[in-house]
């Protein structure tokens, strides 16, 4: 789990790519792909790159390329496979391919092929339908001397197996990888980029006559009738190939062509090559994302997923990348040089602001599976099914970044939901959710000791004693005018209570910690919790009571006492009876079902047997969450059980059904896994730790990331073939005391190991 710089020992693949700094679409993609892979797997595996390179430019590179390939020089070919071969780090060789990088050179591309001793995996970036006998056995041939072949699109696999009678047992479709985006505010970036009160049409790219822009401009005239402040921005510089065969012809025919239909006022050239984040940012300020391209067998476009991955609702021409990506609900699709279509498109969509929200938000659930994350996994699992016998998958952690969990919460307490990574302050605010987030802030300043984290604590601290009534009970819900809603009538709120409970514990538990100006907010948690155990023997749902104890092992820390041992000992006692009545051999669980947040009872227990002493607490934890695991983790996965259904003593788990699958469950896990081990020292204890906090990370039976890393958001659920895209208080809140519970076991094993190795020097 921790970082190693050190991949001398570890598998190399070797990328056959244009890379930056030249301009190139392949070459950008390259290197997305490249950053995500180092992300995440950098523990894994190391790439290196060998960049394609022609008609004599040179590149100053940088420290990942190896090797270069000058594509017009045959000998260069004979070079680079005998350095390959020789070269013992490299284990596998991927090949970008596009048939213009080996054009001149066709004949020493496939001896190339044939000359590598290593695994070679093929991405096949454009396949062309209904193949002539030359191109069929071209294509076949190089398929031929590739153990693996990736393509985007279902299309081209479709093709590849149709009209080149390649072996779908050796296809793979991974889709053209897109960016994470923070959604920025559309009208703070319109301002920034002078376009206040415009409706932006855009297209983006390196310019040539394949983007067919002038099909937009002949529809503009009609659009601008109806929509007078529509304004088209043409992002991007021309591509340097087609500036070196015909210079800036195109772009100089573009802007006649404004100048004759007197678009001048409509109409803007960003003439240069975008970084990232400037690209990123036009295009979340972008209305509608036209895609003109003029080539049928175009397979697949980066410009295309990019601009869907900002939430921009796409008109395209009908290229087989968009067929498969647009329905109704995602985009339109227009003939190819339609301008009247085109306008008439256009204009439905800028006069329906409603229309156009709603199919911006489908985009963004359509595309979401293609994140460059994502991309990653399904590379590296591609990597480690060729090369297993070195490459086992080891997922880096990410840095702790408390981003949208500062975001969620105002001066109030945190709110409760999130529209993808917007807070919804109409979902009011729950004492569930600002329970837990008081216990991930305190275990985020023992951590850190982030001055600025004390300021949540208060808040998270305040919302509590807002729930609390005369009673010495809780309510859960309340509204964003600070109202508690009728809702709290009809539910269930014992759960509540106990996290309550669990929270101020904790909090009393790091009073120690806490600055001397904290003092007399932990002294009022021990009175709170003194006035709501009051109430203790009304609680009588499981989770409730293990919640409690939870509550009252972290005050027994600070605050030591034998009421609070005797308290401990009746909630136990509870759990105890009803396992008893419950388990059998085959079933040693407390009731008849597993149902939400099981991980807690066991853990409970094992807090009641540290403070207590009483072994049949110790013995019914441990018998009951070696049960839990055994239903729950398979083949180095976890799959924690579904919300659709639960899992009751006469099912089996490969009978529940896929998804349903929630954060929060899989974050209990952890934290109860973690006590385990802290107890038991067992190795399986640690192991299904990492197996646990992988899931945030894509390992899933979907293979995505929950957890965003671009927002430090974690998504709502995981289902049968999507994710949940919201990321609302529980499933973020749930992920950080994850990542935080992953932190202090860490650091708690490098001190172990510290300590050990002072011991062995003194010791010699």
């Amino acid at each position: 789990m921790e970082q190693n710089p050190n991949t001398n020992n570890i598998s190399e693949i070797l990328f056959i790519t244009s890379y930056p700094p030249r301009e190139c679409g392949i070459a950008t993609y390259s290197q997305d792909l490249i950053k995500a892979l180092n992300n995440k797997f950098s523990n894994s595996f190391c790439i290196k790159v060998c960049a394609l390179e022609s008609n004599g430019d040179t590149f100053s590179y940088p420290d990942e390329v190896k090797y270069t390939l000058k594509t017009s020089l045959a000998k260069d070919y004979e070079k680079l496979a005998y350095a390959i071969n020789k070269d013992p780090l490299v284990k596998t060789v991927l090949i970008q391919h596009e048939f213009g990088f080996f054009k001149s050179q066709e004949q020493a591309f496939h001896q190339l092929l044939l000359a590598v001793s290593k695994p070679i995996v093929i991405v096949f970036h454009t396949v062309l339908p209904h193949p002539d006998k030359l191109l069929k056995e071209k294509v076949q041939n190089i398929a031929d001397a590739c153990k693996s072949i990736i393509v985007m699109t279902n299309t081209s696999a479709e093709i590849l197996m149709q009209d080149y009678d390649v072996s779908p047992k050796r296809i793979t479709i991974i889709p053209h990888g897109t960016h994470l985006v923070p959604r920025l505010n559309k009208t703070t970036l319109k301002l920034k980029y002078k376009l206040k009160g415009k409706k932006v049409l855009s297209t983006f790219g390196l310019l040539s006559s394949g983007k067919d822009i002038g099909t937009t401009l002949d529809a503009l005239p009609a659009i601008i009738k109806q929509c007078p402040e529509t304004m088209f921005l043409i992002l991007g510089k021309t591509h340097p190939e087609v500036v070196k065969n015909e210079g800036e012809k195109y772009r100089e025919m573009l802007e006649q062509k404004v100048v004759q239909l007197s678009l001048q006022n409509h109409v803007r050239f960003v003439n240069k090559y975008l970084e990232l984040r400037e690209l990123l940012e036009y295009l979340q300020l972008t209305d509608i994302y036209l895609f003109t391209a003029n080539d049928p067998n175009q397979a697949v476009s980066g410009t295309f997923v990019y601009a869907m991955s900002c939430g921009c609702p796409i008109i395209s021409t009908p290229i087989p990348h968009a067929k498969e990506m647009l329905t109704d609900e995602t985009g339109i699709i227009f003939d190819f040089r339609n301008s009247s279509q085109l306008a008439a498109a256009t204009i439905k969509l800028l006069n329906d602001d409603h229309l156009r929200k709603n199919i911006g938000t489908n985009t963004l659930h359509k595309i979401a599976s293609t994140v460059w994350e994502n991309s990653a996994i399904a590379h590296a699992k591609l990597f480690e099914k060729m090369d297993e016998e070195r490459i086992s998958l080891q997922y880096n952690l990410p840095i702790i970044n408390l981003k949208h969990f500062k975001k969620l919460t105002t001066g109030f307490g945190m709110i409760q939901f999130s529209k993808i990574n917007q807070p919804d302050i109409d979902s009011g605010y729950t004492l569930d959710d600002n329970a837990r987030a008081l216990i991930a802030m305190c275990q985020h300043y023992e951590l850190t000791k982030d001055e600025a984290d004390l300021e949540y604590i208060h808040i998270y601290y305040n919302f509590i004693k807002f729930c609390l009534q005369s009673e010495a009970v809780f309510l859960n819900y309340v509204d964003e005018e600070r109202n508690f809603t009728l809702q709290n009538n009809t539910a269930n709120l014992e759960d509540a209570n106990g996290r309550a409970i669990w929270a101020l514990g904790y909090l009393i538990a790091k009073s120690d910690i806490l600055p001397k100006e904290f003092q007399a907010i932990t002294s009022d948690a021990e009175l709170t919790i003194q006035h709501v155990l009051l109430n203790i023997d009304h609680i009588h749902s499981t989770r409730a009571m293990a919640f409690a104890i939870k509550g009252l092992y972290f005050r027994n820390k600070k605050n030591s006492s034998p009421q609070n041992t005797a308290l401990i000992k009746k909630l136990a006692d509870r759990l105890v009876q009803m396992y008893r009545h419950e388990s059998h051999n085959e079933w040693k669980w407390f009731e008849s079902y597993l149902t939400y947040a099981n991980s807690v009872l066991p853990e409970a227990l094992l807090c009641a047997w540290l403070v207590t002493g009483e072994i049949t607490y110790q013995k019914i934890a441990k018998s009951s969450f070696d049960f839990l695991l055994s239903k729950t983790f398979r083949k180095n996965k976890i799959k924690v059980i579904s919300n659709k259904n639960w899992l009751d003593t006469k099912e089996k788990l490969n009978t529940t059904p896929i998804g349903g699958e929630q954060a929060i469950d899989v974050s209990y896990t952890i934290i109860a896994l973690l006590k385990f081990h802290k107890v038991y020292k067992e190795e399986t204890y640690r192991l299904n730790m990492e197996i646990s906090f992988n899931w945030f990370l894509g390992s899933n039976h979907l293979n995505q990331i929950i957890y965003n890393p671009c927002t430090g958001g974690c998504y709502d659920g995981l289902e049968e073939n999507s994710v949940n895209l919201n990321q609302g208080a529980e499933s973020t809140i749930s992920y950080l005391m994850a990542r935080l519970t992953m932190e202090k076991f860490i650091l708690n094993e490098q001190n172990n190991k510290r300590q050990k190795a002072h011991s062995l020097k003194l010791g010699m």
